[in-house]
């Protein structure tokens, strides 16, 4: 990756002469010493040059364009270590979805597609996690029926689903109803009656819905995803990785990136159809994944990596755990030993991540529980024990339970994370309910994973709206540093362990330099240095100094990518 810089940097330097010149800045550079500087100078798609305006001379000719920044901030483009775009785009692409705080606006909301949907017609309400209403508990089984007694109900928060009764009856789900095989899920049954409450763990493996409503076509996809895009680059975002790739996914953007439509550069995550299944087949899956054109670089849009799925949700009670959750009517869970849902067991796990890593596709597995956590860097360094994994750089993602033993083989064999802060902020309150605070000592350890120099990236996983703060999980960048560097959940003046705060330029850090090296592009992007993409944004305050509140309302003036500017405040 050094040679290639170096050869796109080397006809730039030959020539001497710049198309922009950027002075009177303060442009963080984000490079190893956090060097900030005044002046910029970018030639084509690369930075030429870094440091003062005089020492930057040498690089103006008679056509070079030169900007006055005025004193304002420039920082290298903001990279998403994690979204769901093209899904997440697609999300309202039939009706609007009002913010929901509450049970009852869930149930209204319900209650209104009821009057408007045929009778007998699906109503799905997806991705309102429980932890962020305030009853903080999923709508029962009654509640449901009241509200849509006509219409099958699906109460989605991830994996795990609450149902009305006509819902269940559809599918068949009784008292004796179990978990096909290969699909690990749970129906959850009253104690004082034995019947189905309505809620179901890994709700896929039960229930099978209708789509209702308009449906997209190719043409309405690229459109919705160039329209999402244009809002990242409204933040600063000039990067994301799509941790969640389907082949039909894979051909939008292979569209968009012929037609040069896209205005992020794209990491894409194939996603295993069946892991568990027969392993030939998986092991062909990966091979067509490796084998695709889009697996040779390109800084646009790259498949290097791979993705499966390996437990359920903290936001809806189903992460893994090593133990027990506890009886809670937050999550409507009444079995006392219950530890979550864990999908792929140890030995399947070690081989999908060597195949992965022998193929050159970074692996990676939701992994949210301290359960599911252990077990993936288990099967790292069971890997690592046939071939060194660090410079495949295995990763978790989520990993939002840790331990100090598992960080400790993390830094030894070089294995990176894949992070959400927004979390911390969003759901924070809700687990130290649950949990109590010693089991939340390792939640997000951001400032331990910097301490031992472990690489850590933030990112959003954002899969529902268009709208920085508008999504249910919010992908607004510097709203997600913010929270790194307070650590204060919602709904309370306490910090979650102030000693796992980061600063800002660790924070900065997350969602730059660390994200591209989570990419294998830290060579590339990630920093204002010379040879690099002249990926940048000039926000319309001083990052470093503004008040700590104000960094979570921080906006870009400008958005460039490659060189190019692709977004420009209103005046």
């Amino acid at each position: 990756m050094k040679q290639l810089v170096l050869l796109a940097i080397a006809p730039l330097l030959a020539a001497q002469t710049a198309e922009w010149v950027f002075t009177n800045g303060r442009i963080l550079t984000v490079d190893d010493k956090f060097r900030v500087v005044t002046a910029m100078a970018v030639q084509g798609e690369r930075i030429v040059a870094t440091g003062t305006a005089a020492s930057l001379r040498k690089f103006v000719g008679p056509k070079t364009r030169r900007i006055d920044l005025g004193g304002k901030t420039v920082i290298p483009g903001l990279i998403d270590s994690h979204t769901h775009a093209l899904d997440a785009s697609l999300h309202e692409f039939d009706h609007e979805i009002p913010a929901m705080a509450t049970v009852g606006d869930v149930l209204e909301h319900i209650r209104k597609r009821a009057r408007l949907l045929p009778e007998g017609e699906w109503i799905v309400l997806r991705q309102v996690f429980i932890t962020r209403l305030r009853e903080q508990r999923y709508p029962t089984r009654a509640e449901l029926d009241e509200a849509a007694p006509r219409h099958p109900v699906l109460f989605s928060t991830g994996p795990d689903a609450a149902l009305n009764s006509l819902a269940l009856a559809r599918n068949g789900i009784t008292r004796e109803t179990k978990s096909p095989a290969g699909n690990p899920g749970k129906v959850e049954l009253d104690p004082k009656t034995g019947e189905p409450t309505g809620m179901l763990r890994t709700s896929a493996a039960f229930v099978k819905t209708v789509p209702s409503g308009r449906q997209p076509t190719a043409a309405d996809k690229r459109a919705r995803l160039k329209m999402l895009m244009a809002d990242y680059n409204s933040l600063g975002i000039t990067s994301i990785a799509d941790r969640a790739a389907t082949p039909a996914h894979i051909e939008i953007y292979r569209q968009m990136r012929a037609a040069g439509e896209l205005t992020a550069r794209v990491f894409l995550n194939y996603h295993v159809t069946n892991p568990n299944g027969p392993w030939a087949e998986v092991e062909a899956e990966i091979g067509r994944a490796a084998e695709d054109p889009l697996h040779r670089y390109d800084n646009m849009l790259w498949l290097r990596g791979l993705k499966v799925f390996l437990d359920g949700g903290m936001l809806t009670g189903s992460a893994f755990m090593r133990e027990p959750w506890g009886t809670s009517s937050i999550y409507s869970i009444s079995d006392p030993n219950y530890r979550g849902m864990r999908y792929i067991d140890s030995e399947r796990l070690f081989l999908l991540a060597r195949a992965s890593l022998r193929r050159e596709l970074q692996f990676t597995a939701h992994s949210v529980g301290d359960g599911a956590v252990q077990a993936l860097i288990d099967a790292y360094e069971r890997v690592n024990r046939e071939f060194a994994v660090r410079q495949g750089r295995p990763c978790l993602t989520h990993a939002n339970f840790m331990t100090a033993e598992g960080m400790e083989t993390m830094a030894r064999i070089g294995i990176v994370a894949d992070m959400q802060p927004a979390w911390l902020e969003q759901d924070g309150a809700t687990l130290a309910k649950h949990f109590g605070l010693p089991r939340l000592r390792f939640f997000q350890p951001y400032a331990t994973l910097f301490r031992q120099n472990i690489v850590v990236g933030g990112g959003s996983d954002h899969m529902q709206k268009i709208g920085g703060m508008r999504s249910v999980n919010p992908y607004h960048p510097f709203w997600g540093m913010w929270v790194a560097i307070t650590r204060r959940p919602r709904w309370t003046s306490e910090t979650l362990f102030a000693e796992e705060k980061l600063t800002r330029e660790q924070a900065l850090r997350l969602y730059t330099i660390n994200n591209a090296f989570l990419t294998f592009e830290e060579k590339q992007k990630g920093s204002l240095e010379a040879g690099k993409l002249a990926d940048f944004v000039i926000l319309d305050r001083d990052y470093l100094k503004c008040p700590e509140e104000e960094i979570a309302r921080i906006e870009p003036l400008e958005t460039w990518l490659g060189g190019k500017r692709i977004y420009e405040r209103a005046r």
